[in-house]
């Protein structure tokens, strides 16, 4: 297959050549790099991951192709895509169709043939950038042989966008009404064991099917939804989700939050909420250098002392105290004891945190991930025991 040439640049000017891959034109976002070997389509669809150049350092993607089952949410959701090498043929006994295919339907600007180990190398050495891919008409005339000023022009571009850093985006990947997951599997057509409002700040669909499998009933809601719209559903639990951009903008989720925590209903926050919930306690938040992102990622949950494998997608992370136990700073202790319940075994960065004197708990990671692993699931199962301790003591 003969492919157009494309480009990706850096804000800081580094950039390499590769082929058109996807739709042809212009992506711009921050560049950032997935570790997973598979599970290529969950990423993609993964709301998380809105206005972000994805590069993947697994050197073989599309090869199982693309299915309707697979997706996480309505559409893809990345600003741009890169990898190294393109499947030409797409082999499995559930594929639907072709990722490339898929790409170029929903207008996703890709890059291929392109070194994603000198991509995921200039990363980390520099953490997050900016960055564009530029194919057809977008490329300057002689991009085979760019000079100074076309390279110029095009880290002008890329400078032009704004930064993730102070990005408002869950409203813009939320959903646009309320909808509800029924319980499922065995719990099919019974009376819930529990119901839960979940804010949608960029959920993901395995998230309600976990809890739906555990017999809860879940209320899924807009990002914009209100105190009137969450205690409606009349809820034994309430669960904030994942989502892009930066906590610090979320001023709406966390006064919600509080109020929710006011009035003591069980909370479980994971990702995106996990940094809500910091900042409603009274931490701050602060940007990663590159992030987390890919399935590979060790953490150690000291409620059970085991180190479980897990999957995240953040470039922000929660400011406490690591170590022991603090009181959280807002209105002087409002909220009584906190401590850090997960930590990252990479990095020591803050991946869970535990209310000791309220029901709220959270983590940085997803618990729900697919393709996996799926070492955290039974966090769902604790969110349950919660809600049902939290009805008991009424």
């Amino acid at each position: 297959m003969v492919r157009d040439i494309a480009i990706i640049v850096f804000e800081d000017g580094f950039y390499l050549p590769g082929k058109a891959y996807g739709a042809s034109g212009r992506a711009l976002g921050e560049a950032v790099f997935a570790t997973g070997m598979t599970g290529y389509q969950e990423t993609l669809t993964d709301p998380s991951y809105y206005g972000q150049i994805v590069i993947q350092t697994a050197p073989h993607i599309g090869n199982t192709g693309v299915n309707q089952t697979d997706n996480e949410s309505r559409q893809i959701w990345v600003a741009g895509y890169a990898v190294r090498e393109a499947s030409r043929i797409s082999s499995n006994w559930r594929s639907q169709g072709n990722l490339e295919d898929e790409l170029k339907k929903q207008s996703i600007v890709g890059i291929c043939e392109v070194d994603t180990r000198a991509l995921t190398r200039h990363l980390r050495e520099k953490g997050a950038l900016r960055a564009g891919i530029f194919s057809g008409e977008a490329l300057p005339a002689g991009a085979e042989n760019l000079t100074d000023a076309a390279l110029q022009n095009l880290v002008s571009i890329v400078c032009d966008q704004p930064a993730m850093a102070g990005a408002a985006l869950a409203g813009a990947v939320t959903t646009k009404k309320a909808y509800v997951v029924a319980p499922s599997g065995k719990f099919q057509g019974m009376k819930p064991l529990a119901k839960v409002a979940a804010l949608d700040l960029g959920i993901k669909s395995r998230t309600p099917e976990q809890m739906a499998a555990r017999g809860i009933e879940v209320h899924v809601l807009p990002q914009s939804a209100s105190l009137a719209d969450i205690l409606e559903v009349d809820p034994d639990g309430v669960f904030f989700s994942n989502g892009p951009g930066d906590p610090s903008t979320s001023e709406h989720e966390v006064e919600l939050l509080r109020a929710i925590l006011d009035r003591k209903i069980p909370f479980f926050g994971i990702c995106f909420g996990n940094q809500i919930l910091g900042r409603a306690l009274g931490y701050g938040t602060y940007k990663l250098v590159y992030g987390h992102r890919g399935v590979n990622q060790p953490v150690l949950d000291r409620t059970t002392g085991k180190v479980e494998i897990t999957a995240h997608n953040h470039g922000f992370a929660v400011d406490a105290p690591v170590e022991g136990t603090s009181v959280a700073p807002y209105e002087n202790g409002r909220y009584g004891r906190v401590e850090v319940s997960h930590v990252g075994l990479n990095d020591g960065v803050v991946e869970g945190l535990r209310a000791l004197d309220i029901p709220a708990f959270s983590v940085q990671y997803h618990p729900e991930a697919a393709a996996g692993p799926h070492d955290a699931e039974h966090l769902f199962d604790r969110f349950l025991t919660m809600m049902k301790d939290n009805k008991e003591s009424k």
